[in-house]
């Protein structure tokens, strides 16, 4: 007996082929359709109990279907199949009338799933022995509707997290799940989170999701890079002035705190603040209150702070260069995000994810990397974390623009084993010195010859040494070099 009629509008052969065998060998008897046309006509006439459609096609695309048999009232119930890229496509099917969803590369027990929910919702909204008694028949309805909206919820749910998703914060090492547990614990809290790791991991990554995945998602996120930002305009930037303030101050302006209010305000690089701003950023954790610059009047505001730095703040404040009583203030709860050195593991997925991101943005094709160059890319300590893997991918594939990325297609420290080498014992190094002492004395020595090399333009020396540029002048402040350079 069969288990019900199926019709399948797919335009790729290899799919609609694949899924006409696996379901008629499952007892449903299933008309497959690789012209959209065709299959409009088709629906009006032969009685399907599920439609199971592309939402991507020429013509007549698989909207229009589902409209289609809503606007002509027939019973068919709608399963649209749409890939991760092309959620919103999903959503708006489901508002449309759609009653489910198949998501691209599907497995087949979840097809299964989906369809047999299917056809029992379309048995009981059919079945004779229901009584018809308008409130039972409007309760069956309302479950399918009910249902719909859990459905659209589900999907608008995964919109949000693929676009500040913790997917997008890609790892499936132990160090990154627990990054991920601690955003899940934290994310819907008022609670301060403190994010922590060297440049290049992430962090604003995670502040977002931190935000996104709380109830204050509908409200405003405001970002400031307390480092790029001089700090005779951070506090105005901050808490805004009012007209007359100051020379220059012909209008009263708001400051970031109260553009956050309702959601979150997120304060990057916070170890480079002024000792004067950090008082004045406590009295805010504290009283949830500040007045503007020039002004009397106090103004309240209910705002979650998260802060990020790439710099110890323990260590700041046994130097006295950070508050301690805000330095506890801001550590509510720490997220330490681990550097790509220590999550090895998570590189081919990364790799992959930027690949496919690069190749879509720049038009190109590139198939993958080789076996050897993968090796090298997982085999590299990364020194700027995630942001110089993004900009090594997608400088590779705006070179080669198709093909696969073999290992000599890669810059050359990725395979210059010299290079790798570690200093011998009588190496001109005076290890005296310390190690931090040291590291900075040879990240100054880059910086300069970078600078150097590119006429003092700051922009294109953080292009040499792959790093954004506002990381660029923050280390210049922190090694005192001068910043007096434009661009």
């Amino acid at each position: 007996m069969e288990k019900g009629r199926i019709i399948i509008v797919e335009d790729e052969e290899n799919i609609l082929n694949m899924l006409t065998e696996f379901l008629s060998s499952n007892g449903y008897e299933v008309d497959p359709f690789n012209d959209s046309r065709k299959a409009l006509s088709a629906l009006k006439n032969n009685g399907y109990h599920v439609l199971i459609t592309d939402l991507m096609m020429p013509k007549v695309d698989g909207l229009q279907l589902i409209n289609f048999i809503q606007k002509e009232f027939i019973d068919t119930l709608g399963i649209v199949m749409t890939g991760y890229g092309s959620m919103e496509s999903a959503i708006t099917a489901m508002r449309c009338g759609a009653f489910d969803y198949l998501l691209k590369p599907f497995k087949f027990e979840e097809v299964l799933a989906t369809i047999d929910s299917a056809i029992y919702y379309y048995n009981l909204l059919k079945s004779d022995t229901i009584p018809k008694g308008l409130t039972l028949k409007a309760n069956l309805l309302r479950r399918y509707s009910e249902n719909k909206m859990v459905r659209e919820n589900t999907i608008l749910r995964s919109a949000l997290k693929d676009k500040y998703k913790f997917e997008n914060i890609i790892g499936i090492s132990f160090p990154m799940q627990k990054v991920f547990e601690m955003i899940e614990r934290v994310a819907d809290t008022n609670a301060t989170v403190l994010i922590t790791g060297e440049s290049g991991v992430g962090k604003e990554l995670v502040a977002r999701a931190i935000h996104y995945n709380s109830s204050k998602r509908d409200n405003p996120l405001v970002v400031v890079n307390c480092g790029a930002i001089p700090e005779t305009l951070l506090e105005s930037e901050l808490f805004g002035y009012e007209k007359g303030a100051f020379t220059g101050a012909v209008a009263s302006r708001i400051g970031r705190f109260e553009l956050a209010s309702g959601g979150s305000i997120f304060l990057d690089e916070i170890g480079d603040m002024s000792f004067n701003l950090q008082v004045k950023l406590l009295r805010v954790l504290q009283e949830k209150s500040f007045e503007r610059i020039g002004g009397a009047k106090t103004i309240k505001i209910d705002v979650r702070i998260i802060a990020a730095t790439n710099r110890k703040l323990e260590e700041l404040v046994e130097e006295g260069k950070f508050r301690e009583d805000l330095y506890y203030r801001l550590n509510v709860v720490p997220v330490e995000i681990p550097p790509l050195r220590e999550r090895r593991q998570d590189i081919p997925l990364l790799v992959n994810f930027f690949l496919e991101q690069s190749n879509r943005i720049n038009n190109a094709a590139i198939e993958g990397f080789s076996e050897e160059a993968m090796k090298a890319l997982i085999e590299y300590n990364f020194p700027g974390n995630v942001r110089e893997l993004q900009n090594i991918i997608e400088r590779m594939v705006v070179l080669k623009r198709s093909g696969h990325i073999d290992i000599e297609d890669l810059p050359e420290k990725f395979y210059s084993h010299e290079r790798e080498e570690a200093p011998r014992p009588d190496a001109d190094i005076d290890i005296d010195k310390g190690y931090d002492t040291l590291v900075s004395e040879f990240e100054k020595t880059l910086i300069m010859k970078a600078l150097s090399e590119t006429q003092g333009v700051k922009s294109k020396a953080a292009q040499a040494l792959n790093i954004n540029r506002t990381t660029l002048i923050e280390k210049m402040k922190r090694l005192g070099l001068d910043g007096s350079s434009n661009s």
